[in-house]
């Protein structure tokens, strides 16, 4: 999704801005108004270049929708995205996205699969290899290129996913909770992982997650968004822990218990909210 020939852009402008988003479905149930569903009305944010940001929110209230209007997956129903300062329309080239499940071609080896971005855009074989076999470096598989998916761990197709995202250089990362699947250490190490690399050059960050010790840890700011339908940003909090951190340490700081307590104060009727939504359906 990273355009390599795009021409250097201004960073006066946020890397990414949503301006009163709405997105509206076909509704799958009966009961709902014209058989429409809302699913985010009137959702505002905006993501600084070099800017780590989470948005947190109740289980279904809209994350991932929001996440793929970033990408240019889904065109919102009312009010315009801009990346860089221009509308988006169509594909966002700015950025690599990193889904929750695993997107790795099972046919391909580890190598194979994080060099696929760059040969879909023409570069030659043997120059794609070895920046994927430095990448792989990068984020700890030296070695492993030639292991297929289903030879590796989920933490090591995890760091094949993010070398495959990384290697194409994308000014802004799209991460629709890339480490839930993973056990609690292996999650960790994922997390140290990814701010490592992002602190080597700041690219601008959309980091989806239900997880708010995970938003906290890693961010510069933490959006909190409503229950849905309707979902709509409520309030949002700056991280200022310092860097660099790890996540594991950071956690037991007081300032990280002290922000934990004000977010979670600002989302938990909103998540018992959803939480009672669930149970109804």
């Amino acid at each position: 999704m990273t355009d390599r020939g795009t021409a250097a852009v201004s960073h006066a402008a946020p890397a990414l801005l949503f301006e009163r988003v709405t997105c509206t479905f076909a509704a799958r149930t009966k009961g709902t108004d014209g058989g429409r569903y809302t699913a985010v009305k009137d959702a505002s944010l905006a993501v600084a270049p070099g800017e780590f940001v989470s948005v947190v929110g109740p289980t279904g209230c809209g994350k991932s929708t929001l996440l793929n209007v970033a990408a240019g997956l889904l065109a919102p129903s009312a009010g315009d995205v801009r990346v860089f300062g221009k509308r988006l329309s169509g594909i966002n080239t700015h950025a690599g996205y990193m889904f929750q499940s695993d997107a790795l071609m099972p046919w391909r080896s580890a190598l194979a699969n994080v060099t696929a971005g760059l040969e879909f855009h023409g570069v030659a074989r043997d120059a794609a290899a070895a920046q994927a076999r430095d990448w792989l470096v990068r984020v700890g598989l030296a070695g492993f290129g030639d292991r297929y998916p289903h030879q590796l761990s989920g933490g090591m197709r995890k760091r094949v996913a993010l070398a495959q995202m990384l290697i194409l250089d994308p000014q802004i990362l799209l991460m629709d909770e890339p480490f839930s699947a993973l056990d609690v250490q292996t999650r960790q190490l994922m997390e140290n992982e990814l701010l490592e690399l992002w602190q080597a050059d700041r690219k601008s960050v959309l980091f989806i997650t239900h997880d708010l010790e995970e938003a906290i840890s890693l961010s510069d700011r933490v959006i909190v968004l409503s229950a849905g339908p309707e979902t709509h940003t409520i309030g949002e909090f700056a991280i200022d822990l310092p860097r660099p951190r790890d996540v594991a340490e950071i956690r037991m700081t007081p300032r990280f218990v002290e922000l934990y307590q004000a977010i979670w104060s600002a989302m938990k009727s909103e998540v018992q909210k959803g939480y009672a939504q669930s149970r109804q359906i």
